[in-house]
């Protein structure tokens, strides 16, 4: 589940527990649901923080729920693209504060901000799919291509299942910043998150300009056509 915290106008977005925050129906309902709130909530200045408690940022969909048939994996997939279609449709700046592992759905769903800042003394970027034997959903890549700055990279994201350190996903363009432990990885989010509110920006006008900027993102996350693509090439 999730927790949700305002800060003035900074909402911080908590998955909680020590578990490794699988992407399932219940978590991912938690998830909208405050971000329901969170856009009902923002003033015309506002930020959001999501980030994680435990090890594990989270470690993608829940394959163990999803694998038992077709139905379950296009339903996470449908959740996850609502997710990450308000995420990117938010009137505020967005930022991950990556506190632990982040592999797969996981990666995705922290990509789907517009800031990424990750702790350096533990935890990884990992798009696990070749190594899982998934087929990776398109729209993913199309995220990976918007926020990743060189082919290299992508290739080395997409095609070579990088684990990716704090250290090279700076190094690649990939995050922000780096920081030495999860709670300063939050405190540079709030102090980001703060620097960007002062800016006064009017959220209304941030979002169109974000959906001008991220439009092909945008409508490949919300196109319908592509919802049974995150299959196993023989299990299901």
């Amino acid at each position: 589940m999730c927790t949700l915290e305002k800060r003035g106008n900074i909402f911080i977005l908590t998955l909680t527990g020590d578990g490794e925050h699988r992407l399932n129906p219940t978590l991912l309902d938690s998830i909208q649901s405050s971000l329901r709130r969170v856009r009902q909530e923002a003033t015309a200045s506002s930020a959001l923080i999501t980030t994680a408690q435990g090890k594990f940022f989270s470690n993608g969909y829940d394959l163990a729920w999803g694998q038992s048939s077709k139905d379950r994996m296009i339903l996470m997939d449908s959740l996850l693209r609502s997710v990450v279609s308000d995420i990117l449709t938010l009137p505020m700046p967005t930022i991950a504060a990556i506190t632990g592992h982040a592999s797969a759905a996981g990666y995705t769903l922290a990509l789907a901000h517009d800031y990424l800042l990750m702790r350096s003394d533990r935890g990884f970027l990992y798009m696990s799919e070749l190594d899982i034997n998934l087929v990776i959903p398109a729209w993913f890549v199309t995220l990976v291509e918007a926020k990743v700055p060189t082919p290299a990279a992508r290739r080395r994201i997409v095609m070579s299942a990088a684990k990716l350190t704090a250290e090279e996903a700076v190094r690649l363009g990939v995050i922000d910043s780096a920081h030495s432990s999860a709670d300063d990885t939050v405190v540079a989010a709030v102090d980001l998150a703060t620097g960007l509110v002062k800016r006064g920006w009017d959220g209304h006008v941030y979002a169109q300009n974000r959906k001008v900027f991220l439009g092909r993102v945008i409508q490949a996350v919300e196109d319908k056509s592509e919802r049974k693509t995150y299959t196993p090439t023989s299990r299901l």
